[in-house]
């Protein structure tokens, strides 16, 4: 670079700006919509997330579904980049967001078009 080199040629070129979820497709208007994008969850995967919901700590859901302690987190890292959240809260609130878990409902509950046939 020579000297006469302005700050406006040095500066990186702007990244496009972030979306949203691969494949996310929910209207604005919010609320849950078979068209979220997100791929079914298994019925292991389905009794984890709700656990994490709940608060459930790993190694009893880990002795609930008879899998080791690092299974249960490996199943959630997995969920966690899926749903592009970064600790199990994320996890959680963007499960929640895209309709994923029941609304207004104790313990909450993944609903039944999100569950793998």
């Amino acid at each position: 670079m020579t000297p006469s080199a302005t700050s406006e040629e040095t500066k990186p070129a702007p990244r496009p700006p972030r979306s949203g979820p691969v494949g996310d497709t929910r209207p604005a208007g919010g609320g849950p919509s078979a068209g979220t994008g997100v791929r079914r969850l298994t019925a292991v995967d389905v009794r984890i997330l709700e656990g994490v919901a709940v608060g459930t700590p790993t190694v009893r859901l880990a002795a609930s579904l008879y899998l080791s302690r690092q299974g249960i987190e490996y199943r959630i890292g997995l969920m966690m980049r899926h749903f592009q959240a970064t600790n199990r809260a994320a996890l959680i609130s963007r499960a929640h967001s895209l309709g994923v878990l029941s609304v207004g409902a104790w313990p909450p509950r993944v609903l039944p078009e999100f569950l793998e046939p």
